[in-house]
């Protein structure tokens, strides 16, 4: 199983970036009756740091591109906020995506909600909104590269 695994990290094939498809999870979202309170809790009690967009930033190599950190988002919004609608759950997951246009043009084909245009933020990335199945909203985010 180890051979296996050091074969598949040593491996010198490019990695096709042009196909749309979720890379890995860029954040994680939820709700929170005192969102501020909840951020100090986890300070206090398991060393997470808080950025200055309220947010904490968990950093890990890309396996296939050693030299790319990639970022997953982490963080408490007030209970009700606008920014999970129309979901009525209390969780969003953001999912780092390649190809962004590819993907939604996809989704369309296949049927699913798409709630907004992609929206691009310099120094950051593009920005997209679909439903699932059970009616949670998910964020779809392209880094900047």
């Amino acid at each position: 199983m180890a051979d296996n695994r050091n074969k598949a990290e040593k491996s010198t094939s490019p990695i096709d970036t042009t196909i749309p498809k979720v890379t890995g999870v860029g954040g994680i979202f939820f709700c929170s009756e005192y969102p501020d309170k909840t951020k100090k809790w986890y300070v206090k009690n398991l060393g997470i740091e808080i950025n200055d967009w309220g947010s904490s930033s968990f950093e890990s190599r890309n396996l296939h591109n050693p030299d790319t950190i990639n970022s997953l988002q982490w963080k408490p919004f007030k209970n009700g906020d606008k920014y999970f609608s129309p979901s009525k759950k209390d969780f969003m997951i953001n999912y780092r995506v390649q190809n962004i246009e590819g993907l939604l043009c996809k989704l369309k084909e296949n049927g699913v909600t798409i709630l907004d245009n992609i929206t691009a933020y310099d120094g950051i990335g593009k920005f997209a909104h679909i439903m699932d199945l059970d009616n949670n909203k998910i964020e779809l985010w392209e880094p900047e590269n």
